[in-house]
């Protein structure tokens, strides 16, 4: 569902077997049908004759009135089963996050609705760390907020993976699931491990936090919004310990991708370009 599903359609005909593109040749696997979150009929139309959804929506000052939206649309149209992507310390009211407390109002939705509801609510995603491969490859940097608190990362397809797995699965539906890899790393740890791929210094600058909101609101051109949930999630990683939590391996039986097999698989957007040097940046420059 899009609300522009010709540009949908455009990226799935490139989607073969395995996810491996093989431009237009590819058979139509999905159905595509058009439908806005703000808009209640258009999402009764599209729900219609379906019995399980999958609720994954971009984070955003909107998003608990967009989503509640269409856990009303769902729950009229008949539909049994909601697969939510949601957030750690989602769980409670209380959450330093403010993203994760739109989620818990999201979830209390859902549960109110009387639709059956599996909550999963993955960690920081490893691609997001593909954000940082331009201040790598230019300035041999990564920069943040975490002091030396060590973070959790899952990989995205993992996610996927186990959201596939509950709207097939009836025995493991109706649960809520903490999504992780296999271990933790503190940002001193991932930019050992660049060092080593790349063969060349990788280092981390630990920033207070206004100073990071700044960067990440010039700089980088973040919306404040955005750049105060870069922040709060990092400060949160500071004052609740992470641990690795093993349900990717017991509902796929197959442990989860790890971060180094991410970054080898990703290395050549961290690598220097061609021209260009990676003398050390100016603070301007920090991410």
């Amino acid at each position: 569902m899009s609300r522009d599903p010709d540009r949908l359609r455009a990226a799935l005909d490139g989607i073969g077997v395995g996810g491996i593109g093989v431009g237009g040749a590819a058979p139509p696997r999905t159905e595509v049908v058009g439908a806005d979150a703000a808009d209640p009929d258009s999402l009764r139309s599209a729900f219609r004759g379906a019995s399980q959804l999958f609720l994954t929506m971009a984070n955003g000052p909107a998003q608990v009135a967009l989503e509640t939206n269409v856990i009303a649309a769902a729950a009229a149209s008949g539909i049994g089963h909601v697969v939510k992507l949601s957030a750690p310390g989602a769980g409670g009211p209380d959450s330093p996050v403010a993203i994760a407390r739109g989620h818990h109002a999201i979830e209390a939705a859902l549960r109110e609705s009387g639709m059956r509801g599996t909550l999963l609510r993955p960690y920081a995603f490893m691609q997001k760390l593909l954000l940082l491969a331009p201040g790598v490859a230019a300035g041999g940097v990564i920069a943040g907020a975490t002091a030396d608190a060590a973070c959790n990362y899952i990989d995205c397809r993992d996610i996927a993976d186990v959201a596939a797995a509950a709207l097939t699965r009836p025995e493991i539906a109706g649960h809520a699931y903490t999504l992780t890899g296999d271990r933790t790393y503190r940002h001193t740890q991932v930019t050992d491990l660049l060092t080593g791929l790349l063969e060349r210094p990788v280092r981390y600058v630990d920033l207070p936090g206004p100073e990071l909101h700044r960067h990440l609101t010039t700089t980088a051109r973040m919306p404040d919004w955005l750049a105060t949930h870069v922040v709060e999630i990092q400060r949160m990683a500071t004052t609740h310990p992470e641990a690795p939590d093993g349900t990717v391996a017991r509902v796929l039986g197959r442990p989860p991708r790890t971060l180094e097999a991410f970054l080898r698989e990703h290395l050549d957007l961290f690598r220097l370009r061609p021209g260009t040097s990676h003398g050390p940046p100016r603070p301007a420059d920090l991410p």
